[in-house]
């Protein structure tokens, strides 16, 4: 895996805060994926010994039949600590120890998390999605920022999540009657083509197979 941008890791909210703006204008939202989408990956972390070390897992499977191809996992000490609208700076530094171990690279990863539903614009699959330049996708099991109307209780059905008049992802049913998922664009993929993915990713469980599976590995001891 290449990783086409690079920065210092931060040990402050001030650092972090000014790598978020300096990089969230280069965000594409705009569907720029391979013609043939054949391998996606779900990312996720855990954390042990009291949260000192971050666990990876990245899973990564075939589309469309979702079968399980490759897993990894990759520890390092945690440098960073928990904030909400920071947690890149806490969770990328051991997810690209994760996928540097993988052999078959994905072409679309949805992560654990947000993507432009974020204050400045760039949540985990985001700043993920631009370091490696690979569409991604935020999913995201719960509300940040933003404001919807109700959505139906039926598969499939959604509403814009809204912030400062700015559509910045979707609240998405993706099984009747259980609470939605919270989706956002991350790199190089538009929200309606993400809102198809992550449906197309969701077999008979709230969460898509490629987050699932990733977090399951994360949290498993």
């Amino acid at each position: 895996m290449k990783i086409y941008q690079q920065h210092a890791w931060p040990q402050n909210v001030e650092d972090a805060i000014a790598i978020q703006e300096g990089l969230r204008h280069q965000i594409i939202t705009e569907d720029k994926l391979p013609e043939t989408v054949q391998y996606v990956a779900g990312v996720d972390m855990g954390f042990e010994a009291d949260g000192t070390i971050s666990r990876a897992a990245v899973a990564v499977l075939s589309f469309p039949g979702l079968q399980v191809v490759e897993t990894t996992l990759a520890y390092r000490p945690t440098t960073f600590p928990y904030i909400p609208g920071f947690l890149s700076f806490r969770e990328i530094p051991a997810v690209l120890d994760a996928l540097e171990k993988v052999k078959i690279m994905p072409d679309l990863i949805l992560c654990d998390g947000q993507g432009i539903a974020h204050p400045r614009r760039m949540g985990i699959a985001s700043h993920l999605g631009l370091l490696i330049d690979i569409p991604t996708i935020g999913v995201a099991k719960s509300l940040f920022i933003g404001k919807y109307e109700e959505v139906p209780e039926t598969k499939g059905s959604w509403q814009p999540l809204i912030h400062q008049g700015e559509t910045i992802g979707a609240v998405l049913r993706t099984r009747t009657g259980v609470k939605p998922l919270y989706i956002s664009s991350g790199h190089r993929i538009s929200l309606p083509t993400a809102i198809d993915y992550v449906l197309r990713c969701t077999t008979k469980y709230r969460l898509p197979e490629t987050t699932r599976i990733a977090d399951k590995l994360a949290s498993d001891r």
